[in-house]
């Protein structure tokens, strides 16, 4: 999701600049090609691990384990929005009734959308609908935790039996606290937003403040249910 989020907005930043799309196209579409094969070579290498033998993986591995979860599937759609949002609607609404009044809620309830507000408008002079896009994200990203945690139970028996069926090479409790590291720093980063300050003004002009803003709150939401089901995987069953 990383690398086609990245992709559509290198796409769509080189169709801005005035690039051919037939030209950018083949060279981005095999970067993020590329990129993606590398991420999916280390899952499936990491998963081939945990067995005794990597033919003893693949020979469980059935069509139905590559269909997303009701969890993934909303998390897709989720991104999917925001990058419609960010490419279509927000530079378009800047300000406007409906967008003032989601940037002014978001503004008062992640403390990043007002870190953020305050680099680009003040520091770096620009917005382009990027606060209504940071705003709008984090609305997404609040509506997928609030709907994930309410199958958290679900979601860690599945991890407990997962763990019954092969070897893990992290347990659910080593697991919950390297998942729990990192989404405490992202929540300092991104939702805190510590992150915003140290940033140049010409990242939020290119793809890096594109992902930031677009793809980095629901992300961090992902990760943030991963790490509470693993620590309830982790807990003795009643």
């Amino acid at each position: 999701m990383f690398c086609l989020f990245a992709g559509a907005h290198a796409l769509r930043l080189a169709s801005m600049s005035g690039v051919p799309l037939q030209t950018s196209s083949f060279a981005i579409g095999v970067c993020a090609a590329l990129f993606i094969a590398m991420g999916l070579l280390f899952v499936g290498g990491f998963g081939a691990s945990a067995s005794p033998s990597g033919t003893s993986w693949l020979a469980g591995l059935r069509p139905h384990h590559l269909i997303p979860g009701f969890n993934e599937a909303v998390f897709m759609a989720f991104v999917a929005l925001s990058f419609l949002n960010q490419a279509l609607v927000a530079p378009e609404v800047i300000d406007r009734g409906v967008a003032g009044a989601l940037e002014n809620a978001m503004t008062f309830l992640v403390p990043g959308q007002k870190a953020l507000q305050t680099r680009v408008l003040d520091g770096c002079f620009m917005d382009g609908g990027r606060l209504f896009s940071a705003a709008f994200t984090w609305l997404l990203a609040i509506i997928y935790l609030g709907s994930a945690a309410s199958r958290l139970r679900l979601q860690a028996g599945l991890i407990r039996l997962e763990a019954g069926e092969r070897s893990q090479p992290l347990g659910p409790t080593l697991r919950a606290f390297l998942f729990g590291i990192v989404a405490v720093v992202g929540i300092q980063f991104l939702f805190v937003g510590s992150a915003y300050p140290w940033m140049n003004c010409s990242a939020f002009a290119d793809i890096t403040g594109a992902v930031l803003i677009g793809l980095a709150p629901l992300m961090l939401s992902y990760l943030i249910v991963a790490a509470l089901a693993s620590l309830m995987a982790a807990a003795p069953e009643k």
